[in-house]
């Protein structure tokens, strides 16, 4: 499959290196060309089964039927005001926590997620899912956690979308776990969110992980 990163962070790098290892091909696109070229370049070393890692200039049209928006959420109405109709018909995949400004609690409203006021500002025929917003960008290089391979939720109300991205989770070596429908988004925010604030209690320096076992 084909996949646009809107964002050349550490997420985004992340998501890209999981994606090419998995056979999948990654076109950047951020507001920083110079930065989303650097980035392709280095995630297009673990690429395998003849995967690339490319650019687009921010604003171009979007070929690639899944958008994965790798930005904070705070940036998330101006990039989908600015990439308006390029958006239509895009299985778009939320990663963000939307997080309050002193990193405290969530900046949104009890009965809702960030997921959900993104799927607002969308075009109508857009399919949001919600993933990676538990997982950490020094996590999902490697992939696993004390040798067990990363959980990655899906949130989200349409199923062939579903299965296309747990396809995508599945072939990066991670294991796709569906959380139900997109309002189940609050719940992971929520997780997304203890994770963030265990952190400094923990001292694992974002590289620790949710797993469920049984």
């Amino acid at each position: 499959m084909n996949v646009t990163i809107i964002g050349a962070g550490n997420m985004g790098r992340g998501i890209g290196t999981r994606l090419v290892s998995g056979g999948h091909n990654v076109t950047y696109m951020d507001r920083q060309e110079d930065k989303a070229k650097a980035l392709a370049n280095e995630v297009a070393a673990n690429a395998k089964r003849g995967a690339k890692a490319n650019i687009a200039a921010f604003g171009k049209p979007i070929n690639d039927e899944i958008v994965i928006l790798a930005i904070p959420y705070g940036a998330a109405s101006e990039v989908i005001e600015t990439l308006g109709k390029k958006l239509d018909g895009k299985i778009i995949i939320d990663i963000t926590n939307p997080l309050n400004a002193t990193y405290s609690g969530l900046a949104v409203a009890p009965g809702t997620s960030g997921a959900e006021e993104i799927a607002k500002k969308l075009p109508a025929d857009t399919v949001v899912l919600k993933a990676f917003n538990t997982t950490f960008a020094k996590t999902l290089i490697d992939g696993e956690v004390e040798g067990q391979p990363l959980d990655v939720f899906i949130a989200g109300d349409a199923e062939e979308p579903k299965q296309k991205v747990s396809k995508l989770i599945e072939d990066g070596g991670l294991r796709p776990i569906d959380a139900g429908a997109l309002e189940r988004a609050r719940q992971l925010e929520a997780l997304g969110f203890l994770g963030i604030a265990l952190q400094g209690e923990l001292g694992t320096g974002f590289a620790s992980a949710w797993k469920i076992l049984a």
